[in-house]
């Protein structure tokens, strides 16, 4: 695998990998540095430190931008360095994190020996609202908006690059992902994060690096996502779903999220 990175803002990097498509962020600073995410596996993120090097040899911080097992299975191979998060994060991977792996076995078989290897290793530094990060010298501000793609999303800003990691909050390449969303605070949550981050440079958990316009148009489609949903819940799903702005299985699931919320 290429080990490239897109340097986004001044020794501020992403790599996209092949593997769900998704990115790793990596921001340098005087004598120290910090990756966000840590890919699927023990394999992926040990492909992934072999990069990092070839950009640093500094010591590093580690954020996992949200509870989901493609962005922290890799946690164990930065050990002894400190992992942040947000709590409920740490709550869940705590929780279920042996129980992801075990599904992730069944459905994929031919991954087993790989999957097997992983040690679930929580972020040991959690916060709720907001965190502040000295990375050799430069700041790096975390922040949770809200709901939105899970409980936990953790978005870190860069301001002296222009540059904030969205996580999964924001998606390029597909449509977002609902599995274990809430799709009613979500619009909200990103308008937030928009709002207190004029950075130009968005950089989405999945996919291509992105600019404000992109991710005001996603907010756009999440709020009528809302919108649909609080309608398909008084009115019926039939006559609302052809107006989804994803494809049906994805507005499905979707739907189903948000009639949770309402049903709460």
């Amino acid at each position: 695998m290429s080990k490239q990175w897109q340097e986004v803002g001044d020794r501020v990097y992403v790599r996209r990998h092949r593997s769900y498509d998704m990115n790793v962020g990596l921001v340098v600073g005087d004598g120290h540095c910090l990756v966000l995410d840590t890919r699927a596996s023990h394999r992926e993120a040990a492909d992934l430190i072999d990069a990092i090097r070839t950009i640093t040899a500094f010591p590093w911080t580690v954020v996992n931008s949200h509870s989901h097992f493609d962005h922290y299975f890799g946690n164990a191979l930065f050990g002894g360095a400190e992992i942040w998060g947000h709590a409920r994060c740490a709550e869940e991977i705590e929780t279920d994190g042996e129980a992801t792996r075990a599904r992730l076995i069944e459905r994929n078989p031919e991954r087993r020996e790989e999957l097997e290897e992983v040690a679930i290793v929580p972020p040991d530094h959690t916060f709720t609202v907001t965190a502040s990060l000295d990375i050799g010298g430069r700041m790096v501000h975390l922040r949770h908006f809200g709901l939105g793609h899970s409980s936990n999303d953790v978005v870190a800003h860069v301001p002296d690059a222009g540059v904030v990691f969205a996580g999964d909050l924001v998606e390029e390449g597909a449509p977002p992902s609902f599995a274990s969303s809430y799709p009613l605070d979500w619009p909200g949550t990103v308008a937030a994060m928009l709002n207190e981050m004029p950075e130009p440079v968005i950089v989405p958990g999945h996919g291509a690096v992105v600019d404000r316009s992109y991710a005001l148009a996603q907010h756009d489609e999440l709020a009528l996502v809302a919108e649909l949903a609080k309608r398909a819940h008084v009115e019926g799903l039939r006559d609302v779903i052809r107006s989804f702005p994803y494809p049906e299985d994805v507005s499905r699931q979707a739907i189903s999220r948000a009639f949770l919320q309402l049903d709460a």
